[in-house]
């Protein structure tokens, strides 16, 4: 039997868990710089109007970005998951790493999603 396995095992669905949501974001970055496609099939009328060319550069520097991101996440996941095997190991006690990384990220995330959204409203929505 491994020494410490359940803790083990809880580091190795950790990160397990980090790499689904980092193929989540990378997949919905897919999407957001593909929208375009979507829309054309959905709505042909909206197709016979020119897109702003200055609109798809946004959706495709997002959609980037959120691909980016989850690339970032996936390494970021390794090395984590790396220094957690290595502190289950150790006799001696282990500071936290801390929260402040997946707080940035998720204000990261909702900031893109904040500016996704505002994107969005003025491609859709008729100008008032």
């Amino acid at each position: 039997m491994i020494k410490r396995y359940s803790d083990h095992a809880a580091n190795e669905r950790t990160f397990l868990a980090w790499v689904r949501t980092a193929i989540a974001v990378m997949a919905f970055g897919f999407v957001i710089e593909r929208f375009d496609l979507f829309l054309q099939l959905a709505a042909p009328q909206l197709a016979l109007r020119q897109a702003a060319p200055h609109g798809q550069m946004i959706a495709n520097t997002a959609g980037l970005a959120f691909i980016g991101i989850g690339v970032l996440m996936i390494v970021i996941a390794g090395f984590r998951f790396r220094r957690t095997a290595k502190d289950i190991e150790t006799e001696t006690d282990v500071p936290s790493p801390g929260e402040r990384f997946d707080l940035a990220l998720a204000v990261l995330l909702v900031l893109l999603g904040l500016a996704l959204f505002l994107y969005l409203s003025r491609a859709v929505l008729p100008a008032l």
